[in-house]
């Protein structure tokens, strides 16, 4: 078992049925499962994304922490995936993002190959491509939002 694995299973194992919020100091977690804590980051910020339906808040200095909580239903993950996007995304973080929602279950099939189209480039075909990217943000919002609906 990959390193990556052993410490997203320990976080994952902290959670119980009563529990949305996990808080973590980083080097004890590092120091518990024989990593450098640089290692922790990496499988936080990889596994425990707003479209796998996590928030993360950290907070630094001698008594810092990072507290991850994970949504308590697709719907809130989902708006937690909508909060994160931003005033711009390009085709490619869009079409990961969705695929990513798609695979994590909060998004069915043929609502991910429609969105999936509607954020292609060639939709912005003669717009400059930083107007593009705001325009797919709000777009990508936008179905999101209806799909929650």
């Amino acid at each position: 078992m990959k390193m990556s694995d052993v410490i997203a299973d320990m976080i994952l194992d902290m959670f119980d049925d009563n529990t949305s919020t996990v808080q973590i100091q980083r080097n004890d977690l590092a120091n518990r499962i024989g990593c450098v804590p640089s290692q922790i980051n990496y499988v936080i910020t990889s596994r425990f994304t707003p479209e796998a339906g996590y928030q993360i808040e950290s907070r630094r200095g001698g008594g810092g922490y990072i507290l991850i909580t994970r949504a308590t239903s697709p719907q809130n993950a989902l708006m937690g995936f909508i909060n994160s996007i931003g005033n711009s995304i390009d085709e490619r973080s869009a079409k990961a993002n969705l695929i990513n929602c798609n695979y994590q279950k909060l998004i069915n099939d043929k609502a991910t190959k429609m969105m999936v189209c509607a954020v292609a480039d060639s939709n912005f075909k003669g717009v400059p491509k930083e107007y593009a990217n705001v325009i797919r943000a709000r777009q990508l919002k936008q179905m999101l939002l209806a799909y929650i609906d």
